[in-house]
């Protein structure tokens, strides 16, 4: 057999190994993921909050409790940006981790019902009528034909207004 054969096999192989090593991995991480919810919707409740501020933070920057930021690992405290929420319960301010999938949804200087297990806030909705749902987030490239449509449609009327 052929030398570049015989590589060309080993990194087939190596692939395969991770392919299936990762395929485990996300299995078990799954059912501890699991595993977290159900124990966090068991200890949720619904609270009415006055949302102040959100942004992605890391950990360090956040205003999160020191005893929260020293269980997180240091890897995660320094790489990982967290969706930090601030909000006004009672005449207390609290910073809240959002989930990442409604995060987005959360809007500033409005009040909203939650379902917050601890400084976690999985769920919303709106008090004062229905919360407005963020599409879809767009691509880089959509974004860039949407700015260059609007500022060839300005020109179009500059051009009429002379």
């Amino acid at each position: 057999m052929n030398i570049i054969t015989i590589i060309l096999w080993v990194v087939v192989a190596v692939l395969l190994a991770l392919s299936v090593g990762l395929f485990f991995l996300e299995k078990k991480y799954r059912k501890a993921k699991e595993q977290q919810d159900d124990i966090l919707a068991k200890n949720s409740q619904w609270m009415t909050l006055l949302i102040i501020d959100k942004k992605r933070c890391k950990a360090d920057d956040s205003g999160l409790p020191n005893s929260i930021k020293e269980t997180l690992p240091k890897a995660f405290r320094r790489m990982k940006k967290l969706a930090i929420v601030k909000a006004k319960v009672g005449p207390k301010i609290i910073s809240f981790i959002a989930d990442e999938s409604i995060f987005d949804d959360i809007p500033v200087g409005k009040e909203i019902s939650a379902f917050v297990g601890g400084l976690y806030i999985s769920e919303i909705r709106g008090i004062r009528g229905p919360i407005e749902r963020s599409t879809t987030k767009k691509g880089f490239r959509a974004r860039m034909a949407e700015k260059y449509n609007q500022a060839s449609k300005e020109l179009k009327e500059q051009k009429k207004k002379k």
